[in-house]
């Protein structure tokens, strides 16, 4: 459904010295700076796939969407979305794909939501009958079917994303681009979205790339999670692989018979908690075997428990430039 191969995209801005003297310069002698945006990325999603898409700000996630969009023509590359390629616009292209923007509103501001509709009704030429049917099921399941009526600038933040969801999904499009759908909202709002997502992906089989810097979005939806940093993908695979592929270590999370000290369990590793009888140790994945030993020889263990270094941890330390934990 979607084919990307070495897609690139280098913006270029002017550089000006501040004040007068450095005005008047430009207008004679400009330089400028080269920022890669996005850095040969490839990848293939299949039809019905519920892709996550992680980077920090700046990594080059909303650039990669607006390109899938045919909003910007990329430096170097190729992309089809549908067998389309998305900066071309073909109509049938456009009737069939939908960008969601978190920070972006496509409904008129001083208009109910349900004017906008109707507008997106005649663009896309949707039958009344599929209009209405469809209308009815988005806002009764997204539990907002008493405020299409209200002012879009007097809803709630989270009532206005769910307009704006709906606005998008009007037409049933087959690719749907979700970017930062849930920033800014409650846990309750972030849970109701996250819970149409899903139901919508399933029902339907729309091929769906969703960006956020929530986790929670990316564990409840997506199995599998296109790592971005500075432009380049670095990941590409299941969430659960991240652990492999970035962390050389494990949490062991060990319950004492009774009081150890500090200083006994230095040597071990990293100490990430200790409190009377209780302690996590972070400890190098070649070691955890003698370290294991190590502790059912020298102690009196009441449980002990091995587990990953959290996702949330691990995507934290690579966006702070550290490729291994």
């Amino acid at each position: 459904m979607i084919h990307v191969q070495n897609l690139t995209k280098v913006f270029k801005s002017h550089k000006k010295e501040p004040g007068i003297r450095g005005s008047i310069t430009s207008l004679f002698k400009r330089t400028y700076t080269e920022y890669i945006a996005a850095d040969s990325i490839s990848f293939d999603i299949q039809e019905g796939e519920l892709v996550g898409m992680l980077g920090s700000n700046g990594a080059g996630k909303t650039t990669t969407l607006k390109m899938l969009s045919g909003l910007l023509h990329p430096t170097n590359g190729h992309a089809e979305v549908m067998g389309y390629v998305p900066w071309k616009r073909d109509n049938e292209f456009r009737r069939n794909f939908s960008l969601v923007m978190g920070q972006r509103s496509q409904l008129w501001w001083d208009l109910p939501a349900a004017d906008s509709y109707l507008l997106n009704k005649e663009m896309y030429s949707i039958a009344s009958s599929d209009y209405t049917s469809r209308l009815k099921y988005l806002s009764e399941t997204l539990g907002i079917a008493d405020k299409l009526t209200v002012q879009v600038r007097k809803l709630s933040l989270g009532e206005r994303m769910k307009c704006e969801l709906i606005g998008a999904l009007l037409h049933y499009p087959k690719v749907v681009y979700l970017d930062e759908p849930t920033i800014g909202l409650d846990i309750v709002a972030q849970h109701s979205l996250r819970e149409f997502i899903a139901d919508f992906n399933k029902k339907n089989a729309t091929t769906i790339i969703l960006t956020s810097h929530y986790m929670d979005d990316i564990k409840a939806l997506c199995k599998r999670v296109l790592l971005i940093d500075q432009g380049k993908l670095i990941y590409d695979g299941e969430l659960s692989g991240l652990t492999e592929s970035f962390s050389a270590a494990k949490m062991l999370h060990i319950t004492f018979e009774q009081y150890v000290e500090y200083q006994q369990l230095e040597k071990l590793g990293t100490i990430i908690e200790h409190k009377d009888d209780f302690a996590i140790i972070k400890v190098a994945k070649q070691d955890l075997s003698a370290c294991a030993s190590y502790i059912f020889t020298n102690f009196q263990v009441r449980d002990i428990t091995i587990e990953d270094i959290p996702v949330d941890e691990i995507i934290r330390m690579i966006f702070s430039g550290k490729t291994e934990i």
